[in-house]
């Protein structure tokens, strides 16, 4: 999870405050202390921290409380509110303008993930219908073209380079880029902000005049982040920002927070190596999954991308009529597989973050829905249409060719079975809208 250790400690600070008999200074002093000790421990700056923390023991101490919600309940809100403020408030995105190209330049040092970040950029906006190309103008770093070219080939987007050429102003004045709705210019990076870059990032912008200017921030970076913003702000304007590797062992707070001193905000966090991990930040999603509230927003953006919407509504119509079949099912688990690791999707289920589930559990979920995939790779159109015909003799014919145990295929034809009883149990009522009745809402009891 992303700041998984902030996460942990933020939900086990609520549960002291869900255990204690009486919502006083002391036990808000208690409450304060422990955000404090959680934030630094995940390389949120001191001044930072502390602007926050007296912002909550003042609105938590002074408010007046509405009669509506009890004063724990308030706590919890309080807490939610300062947080997502603290992170930028209200999501937002980037804005394309229909112009051609709108370009987009990419700033960064030297492992930022900055080229890794590009891919997934031009992946993101194409999947939306635009049309993509790549510029590499990084000159000094000698495997920096074949990188980005390669990455561009993998999300299918032209790439435009010059392996001879050493002047980057040379290199993006060569070609044309007037069919492309989008260009995405990829700059020298350092293993420092030194004062070559900074002079030959000064030139880039001065000439391509790009429309978005989005610095990439690594999360392992740390405090390291405000003096990082502030030199790239002053050589570019950085306009956006994307935090890159939020899915590893990085405390994250300093390049999430620290960042902030350009004025620019952080529209996409990096949270693993594919192509398709990466999400636009929303901080209310991302305080809810941090305080075990899930993201439901995120959740149906990925169930959307996952797969084609006419399938998703053929796919839907079919679950709620409970008239589904071992096809249909595998169709959803293929969707769910491209929607990423199924502990990621569990924290974006209101509630389900706050489950202690081990990772070893979540794991070995993964591995059934893989060997259940393999059971029907070797199950006859007719076994998977109606499997009520699976009798022994086809189950010991499915493990023989499957390599799976009759165990599992048993464990499949159940699930199958429960799934139908589920839905006709709903009476046909569609899970996306009451997926929406929470959204915008707080569980705040804890």
């Amino acid at each position: 999870m992303v700041l998984e250790k902030l996460g942990t400690s933020l939900k086990d600070t609520l549960k002291k405050v869900a255990k204690g008999l009486f919502v006083d200074e002391k036990l808000v002093n208690e409450l304060v202390k422990d955000l404090q000790r959680a934030l630094l421990s995940a390389d949120v700056d001191v001044k930072l921290v502390f602007e926050l923390t007296n912002s909550i023991k003042k609105r938590i101490l002074k408010d007046k409380i509405p009669e509506i919600i009890s004063k724990r309940e308030y706590l919890v809100k309080v807490v939610y509110e300062e947080l997502v403020k603290f992170l930028g408030g209200e999501k937002e995105e980037i804005k394309i303008e229909r112009k051609k190209p709108f370009k987009i330049m990419m700033v960064g040092v030297y492992g930022s993930g900055k080229t890794t970040s590009i891919s997934k950029i031009a992946n993101y906006y194409k999947k939306r219908g635009y049309k993509i190309a790549t510029l590499g103008l990084d000159v000094h770093r000698p495997a920096a073209f074949d990188q980005l070219e390669q990455l561009s080939k993998q999300v299918n987007v032209d790439c435009f380079i010059d392996r001879k050429e050493k002047d980057p102003l040379k290199i993006y004045k060569k070609f044309d880029y007037k069919k492309y709705d989008i260009l995405i210019v990829d700059t020298a990076g350092r293993d420092s902000l030194d004062q070559d870059l900074i002079k030959e990032i000064k030139n880039l912008n001065k000439e391509i005049q790009p429309d978005e200017k989005i610095l990439v921030v690594s999360a392992d970076v740390g405090q390291a982040a405000q003096k990082l913003a502030q030199g790239f702000k002053d050589a570019c304007g950085v306009t956006s920002i994307i935090v890159s590797k939020l899915d590893g062992t990085a405390k994250g707070g300093g390049a999430l927070t620290g960042a902030s001193i350009t004025g620019a905000k952080v529209k996409f966090i990096g949270v693993g190596e594919k192509v398709d991990d990466l999400e636009v930040f929303n901080p209310k999603g991302f305080v809810g999954r941090l305080l075990g509230m899930g993201d439901l927003e995120a959740l149906l953006e990925k169930a959307k991308e996952a797969v084609d919407e006419d399938e998703v509504k053929d796919l839907g119509a079919k679950f709620l009529k409970g008239d589904f079949n071992l096809i249909d099912l595998y169709d959803q688990m293929k969707a769910m597989k491209k929607m990423g690791p199924l502990k990621n999707l569990m924290e974006m289920v209101p509630g389900m973050g706050k489950l202690k589930l081990p990772k070893d559990a979540l794991q070995v979920q993964e591995g059934k829905l893989d060997k259940w995939r393999e059971a029907m790779n070797s199950m006859t159109r007719e076994e998977l249409e109606n499997p009520e015909i699976i009798d022994s003799g086809r189950l010991n014919r499915i493990s023989k060719g499957s390599g799976v145990p009759i165990s599992e295929i048993r464990s499949l034809i159940k699930q199958y079975r429960q799934s139908k009883k589920l839905m006709k149990m709903m009476g046909g009522q569609d899970p996306e809208k009451m997926m929406k009745k929470f959204k915008g809402k707080l569980p705040f009891k804890i």
